[in-house]
């Protein structure tokens, strides 16, 4: 069993994205991360979503997401080469000692800290499930307050493209 991550351009209409979510939860599959938005064409969306499954399950969750009328096209980015992204924003205490610790760990992690009160840093991060899960483990889970993950964004990389 395999992350996969399929990314889909659909209708931008009301109810689209529940009858995508719909066919999930009737077949017994799950999502593991979802992030949706208007395209440059406001009419369609992209959609991507992170679900776990063999070759198999994921050749039937493709072929029922064909069928859904306001699905354009779909591709499952992980069969190849492509990028992905999460986006991160964590509360942490930052209090004595901790607040130059906390800065060091921000640099090198390539964040930054998006606001700043006199006991907690605010601090937003991108990149891959790897990178953020390991800031949150060399800060320490004993600081953290809040975590919120936007879930994975993919493209493929080169020539490849998802349009119409």
């Amino acid at each position: 069993m395999n992350k996969r991550i399929i990314s889909i351009l659909m209708e931008n209409d009301p109810g689209a994205l529940s009858r995508v979510v719909g066919l999930f939860s009737q077949r017994g599959y799950n999502i593991e991360s979802l992030n949706v938005a208007p395209t440059e064409d406001e009419t369609i969306s992209r959609l991507t979503l992170t679900t776990i499954g063999n070759d198999q399950k994921i050749e039937q969750i493709t072929k029922n997401l064909n069928k859904i009328i306001d699905v354009i096209k779909l591709i499952e980015l992980s069969e190849s080469a492509y990028v992905e992204r999460e986006l991160m924003m964590i509360k942490v205490k930052a209090v004595g000692s901790l607040r130059e610790e906390i800065k060091r760990s921000v640099d090198i992690f390539r964040g930054q800290i998006i606001d700043v009160t006199p006991n907690i840093y605010t601090i937003q991060l991108v990149g891959d499930n790897e990178k953020l899960t390991a800031f949150i483990r060399a800060v320490g889970e004993a600081v953290v307050l809040e975590v919120v993950r936007t879930g994975i964004s993919g493209i493929s990389r080169g020539d490849k493209v998802l349009s119409l």
